[in-house]
């Protein structure tokens, strides 16, 4: 009788499941630990892996929103479809914003109830926020500090638009 690769418990059947980058055989119990991989037959998708929850579990609020937002690119929706990404210049997003209602480094951590010295490393760029300071820095300055990601599975694609590749510019040594 086979074993799961996880735990260890003695099943009769396991399911192949991505775990971390590592395809494992897993029991039921252990496939929601990663992502399930398809087989060829028994679906004709173009899409590899599932996620947990086209298992039929809902595990919380955000995976229906993930299954109607990101369904149209050709893919399984995943966890990280309704993400949204830190912006690039949230460092000088969040100092601009700041002068700009004339407050200190120390004032704004007082009205946020955080230490000066993270609203500095903040501005600097030498920390990321978390969520709840990230929260509460774009509540208190009105102003966004992530960015959608609004990327298609298009683009990703391989096709050509027309633009230099690396090899277009790299010459062989023979």
């Amino acid at each position: 009788m086979p074993s799961c690769e996880m735990c260890g418990a003695d099943k009769s059947s396991l399911t192949k499941t991505k775990v971390e980058g590592a395809t494992l055989e897993l029991c039921d119990s252990c496939t929601d630990f990663g992502t399930k991989v398809r087989t060829e037959s028994s679906s004709s998708g173009s899409s590899k892996y599932s996620t947990s929850s086209d298992s039929g579990k809902n595990s919380g609020g955000s995976s229906g929103s993930a299954n109607s937002a990101g369904s149209g690119g050709g893919r399984a929706p995943d966890m990280f479809d309704d993400m949204d990404t830190l912006a690039a210049d949230y460092d000088s997003r969040i100092r601009k914003a700041r002068e700009a209602l004339e407050l200190t480094q120390e004032e704004l951590a007082d009205q946020l109830n955080e230490k000066a010295s993270l609203i500095r490393k903040l501005e600097t760029g030498d920390v990321l926020p978390d969520e709840e300071v990230q929260q509460k820095v774009e509540t208190a300055l009105e102003v966004e500090l992530s960015e959608g990601t609004d990327v298609d599975d298009a683009d990703w694609s391989g096709q050509s638009d027309g633009s230099m590749t690396l090899g277009d510019v790299v010459k062989r040594k023979d």
